[in-house]
């Protein structure tokens, strides 16, 4: 599992990815109607191009549903954000707490490193009574 602030900056990106295609959407399907009664329609290449308009039903639910998807991805983003230490936790707390840990890990290291010694004397131990032991 990535940490926090990759999970955030993985987050971030799919939102950035999700601006794209709800601009795309909305360009790509929008009504060829004029903004304001005076518009005339542009001649050439910009005129339509690409523009599969959907109807109005189905192209107002489709912007409803990007725009759902938008605000929960943006509700997982300040879900990650609060799980950051903050405000709350002072530079002096976080090197604490980062002292205690490695206080922590060198006790488990010196269990450890006891542990591999006894293993090894009675791999010996072990080893000798094996050598010992003979067909009668």
């Amino acid at each position: 599992m990535a940490d926090r602030l990759t999970q955030l900056q993985d987050a971030v990106d799919q939102l950035a990815h999700q601006f794209v295609a709800s601009i795309y959407y909305v360009h790509r399907h929008h009504e060829l109607t004029p903004v304001n009664p005076t518009d005339k329609p542009r001649e050439g290449p910009m005129d339509s191009d690409g523009i599969e308009p959907y109807p109005t039903a189905q192209f107002l639910d489709g912007q409803r549903e990007l725009a759902k998807d938008l605000i929960v991805r943006e509700q997982q983003i300040e879900l990650l954000i609060s799980a950051l230490p903050g405000l709350e936790h002072s530079e002096q707390n976080q090197q604490e707490r980062i002292k205690a840990l490695e206080e922590e890990l060198e006790k488990e290291e010196k269990k450890r490193q006891a542990a591999v010694k006894e293993k090894d004397v009675l791999l010996a131990k072990l080893d000798e009574v094996i050598r010992s032991v003979r067909r009668p």
